[in-house]
């Protein structure tokens, strides 16, 4: 186990609206506001999406197994956001539902807004942390970088 500490900086609440890719959105507004580090929560409905909902085998590096949607769903979800080759990452877990059909995995590739999704972020402050590909394990897990306390 790795950790490191820090404090809760700026707070955004984001309405993505019909039609708008809600990672993409997230993205530009990452970069816009120049955010580093954040954790988000998220509720709303997607019209489309597609989620990865495991490993088709346990082991590593693994290979992902895809479902999806095309029509409108509920969606419930928490996410954060680090940088990745000097870019912001969205990494999205949520949970979707249409009657009883329902559907938990991370959220990746399309993600088609349907009426509206309303965000809530917080900015992470005093935190170096970013994301490093790790071929091994198939992913990009976050590293941290030692940040020293400011008083």
């Amino acid at each position: 186990m790795e950790y490191t500490k820090g404090r809760i900086g700026r707070v955004f609440v984001v309405r993505v609206d019909h039609g708008d890719d809600l990672i993409l959105e997230l993205i530009k507004l990452a970069e816009l506001e120049k955010i580093e580090a954040a954790v988000f929560m998220l509720l709303g409905a997607l019209r489309e999406g597609k989620l990865v909902t495991g490993p088709k085998e346990n082991r590593r590096p693994p290979e992902p197994v895809w479902t999806g949607f095309n029509d409108a769903h509920e969606i419930l979800g928490i996410g954060d956001i680090f940088q990745e080759n000097g870019k912001p990452k969205i990494h999205l877990h949520a949970g979707t539902a249409r009657e009883n059909s329902v559907k938990l995995g991370c959220l990746r590739g399309e993600s088609e807004v349907f009426m509206v999704v309303e965000v809530f972020i917080f900015e992470l402050e005093g935190i170096s942390a970013r994301r490093i590909m790790d071929t091994e394990q198939g992913f990009s897990p976050v590293n941290f970088t030692p940040v020293p306390d400011k008083e």
